[in-house]
């Protein structure tokens, strides 16, 4: 399982079994899912990404928690993709409507790339999304990774933003200096 992390304002911890109705709730918000998909999420669905989101190792998902009062956010990921060479991890974050705009998914994305390359000796970690969903573009950029090029990829439904296509950042190692 993935270690527990600790930022200033947040609990990163593993995913347990009993998170099932906050990821249902999140994964069925369609503001969140707005950059993602149109289409409703089964609890079957939402069964099974929490069983992978489960799964043993030092790289992973991570439920994100308020550390005052313990509210679920939402999540964040640092995991290499199967098609990654050794020493790339991807992050990714979702976070419920309530924590937008606050800083959440930056501190974060902070805690997660010091992670990788402070810990688990990632070479280097990026991030893709939508070019449309700007929010999402400055997290990356305040979590230091720069723009990489602009690419299609290939959702299998369109979204409103499609149009202008995606996106993908990075970090180095060679580059990376630790804040704080």
């Amino acid at each position: 399982m993935p270690r527990t992390v600790e930022t200033a304002r947040m609990l990163l911890r593993p995913f347990a079994a009993g998170d099932a109705g906050e990821l249902f709730a999140l994964d069925n918000d369609p503001e969140v899912m707005r950059h993602i998909s149109k289409r409703p999420v089964s609890r079957e669905e939402v069964e099974r990404e929490l069983r992978w989101f489960m799964r043993p190792g030092e790289y992973g998902f991570w439920a994100a928690e308020e550390r005052a009062g313990g509210g679920f956010l939402g999540w964040f990921h640092l995991r290499p993709r199967e098609e990654d060479p050794p020493g790339h991890a991807e992050l990714g974050y979702r976070l419920r409507r309530s924590a937008w705009g606050r800083g959440y998914a930056t501190e974060g994305a902070i805690a997660l790339v010091a992670l990788a390359f402070g810990e688990l000796g990632a070479e280097r970690v990026y991030a893709e999304g939508m070019a449309a969903h700007t929010a999402s573009r400055r997290v990356m950029e305040k979590a230091g990774l720069r723009y990489v090029r602009t690419f299609d990829a290939g959702w299998p439904e369109v979204l409103d933003g499609a149009e202008e296509g995606d996106v993908e950042y990075e970090a180095l190692r060679a580059d990376w200096r630790p804040t704080g």
